[in-house]
């Protein structure tokens, strides 16, 4: 599925393509990048039999010692066996602070700039995946889905194994379920 553009609007469709897709392959996990909370919600009552991982924004990502989710959303996604995880960004994190201080673009940064070349979606995709097989919160080796987005919203999904980030050549994209032309 292609979307004519890109953003929130397609959040809803994302979901259920992948819910469907998660469904009719028996996929148990699907990872999906929110910051607020509000691209997980529609995944949540579909979600029969699957493990939802809901990857944030690292704290500090736009205010220092902060984290853009509230504690009262997390708490929600929690009561609703949602997994919450915060972690450092797998394809900027520390690079993004030298290159700002001293300049210059360094191996993960270049990684995340040739996925974006298919879409912010798939950058996004790759990078929570891999966050959450390295905190333990997918199993290693299984195919996984995993949902993100153009700024706000979901409008990417796609079918992946990741690999840890020790081994990130070995992340395997098997398919786009959807994402914007």
């Amino acid at each position: 599925m292609y979307f004519s553009k890109p953003g929130p609007a397609n959040t809803e469709q994302t979901a259920r393509l992948a819910l469907k897709t998660a469904l009719s392959r028996n996929i148990k996990h699907i990872v999906v990048a929110s910051n607020t909370g509000d691209s997980v919600l529609p995944l949540i009552k579909g979600a029969d039999g699957i493990k939802i991982i809901c990857v944030t924004h690292a704290d500090g990502f736009a205010e220092n010692g902060k984290n853009e989710m509230s504690a009262q959303t997390r708490a929600r996604l929690e009561a609703d066996g949602v997994t919450v995880l915060t972690a450092t960004h797998v394809l900027s994190g520390v690079e993004r602070g030298i290159s700002r201080k001293v300049g210059g673009m360094y191996p993960a940064e270049i990684m995340a700039y040739t996925l974006r070349m298919f879409g912010a979606g798939v950058k996004v995709c790759v990078e929570t995946a891999i966050m959450a097989l390295d905190a333990g919160a997918v199993p290693f080796g299984d195919k996984i889905i995993a949902i993100g987005g153009t700024g706000r919203g979901a409008d990417t999904a796609v079918i992946l194994s990741p690999a840890h980030a020790n081994a990130v050549f070995d992340t395997y994209i098997h398919e786009i379920i959807c994402k914007p032309e």
